[in-house]
C-alpha cells in the first residue's frame, strides 16, 4: 500500500486512547502511519490546529481527508466498514 493510501495516526505512546486505537487498527489488520506528536513537532503543530489549539489525540486522518478525533472502537469500525 502506498504511503499516501495510509491512515495516519498521530497520538503519544503515554496516551491510553492512542494505545486503544492503535491496537484495534492492529487487530483488524488494518494498515496505518503512526506520528508521535511528542517527537514530532510538525505533527504537533498539525493535531493543534485541527482541534482548535488542543493537543487531543488520537487524531487520525483517513485516505479520504477525513479526521476522527479520539473516536471510539465502535466509531473506528463504523468509519471502517468492519
Amino acid at each position: 500500500m502506498e504511503e499516501s493510501q495510509k491512515i495516519i495516526v498521530y497520538g503519544t505512546n503515554w496516551c491510553g486512547d492512542s494505545r486503544r486505537a492503535r491496537r484495534f487498527l492492529d487487530e483488524h489488520n488494518i494498515a496505518y502511519r503512526w506520528i508521535d506528536i511528542d517527537t514530532d513537532a510538525v505533527a504537533r503543530k498539525f493535531v493543534e490546529e485541527t482541534n482548535h489549539g488542543f493537543r487531543s489525540v488520537p487524531t487520525i486522518v483517513f485516505p479520504d481527508g477525513s479526521i476522527l478525533v479520539e473516536p471510539s472502537n465502535a466509531e473506528l469500525a463504523r468509519k471502517l466498514g468492519i
